[in-house]
């Protein structure tokens, strides 16, 4: 990736973490005259569309202050229930959601569908026809299921 692009993500970084979000992604694509960067953010409560503004202006302002890039459209917005949760502090808003876990135990790998029911520290206890207790850096994939019920 290039300087300028590595110059971007650490600003969408900053940006998001001095408004008490994270930064879950950042896909720079298209040519040089139209250039896209869309930015995904999350909070460890859901976000709203003004907190994405908020961010994006910002984002914009200090691309623009550096000069990074001429011609670009910037897209910030929340990662959407389709992407896998990445960070810890992103579970606690997906208690009692259904989720699809690959984990690691004891060197094998493992695929569980579960209700998230409860989390302590590092540990997040998922329901299905057992219990299970996942510790979270044993987590290769987790992504919350979409449920019509």
């Amino acid at each position: 990736m290039n300087q300028n692009f590595e110059n971007i993500r650490e600003i969408a970084q900053q940006v998001a973490e001095q408004n008490n979000l994270f930064l879950i992604d950042l896909i720079v694509r298209g040519s040089e005259s139209s250039r896209v960067i869309e930015v995904f953010i999350d909070g460890e409560i859901n976000i709203t569309a003004e907190e994405c503004a908020l961010v994006s202006r910002e984002i914009s302002k200090q691309i623009d202050e550096k000069e990074l890039l001429k011609s670009y459209r910037l897209d910030v917005s929340s990662p959407g229930v389709e992407r896998p949760l990445i960070y810890l502090k992103q579970y606690q808003k997906h208690l009692n959601r259904l989720f699809e876990i690959e984990f690691n135990a004891s060197g094998t790998s493992s695929i569980f569908k579960g209700k998230l029911v409860s989390i302590e520290d590092e540990v997040l206890t998922f329901q299905s026809n057992k219990e299970i207790k996942i510790i979270f850096q044993d987590i290769v994939k987790a992504k919350v299921l979409v449920s019509f019920n």
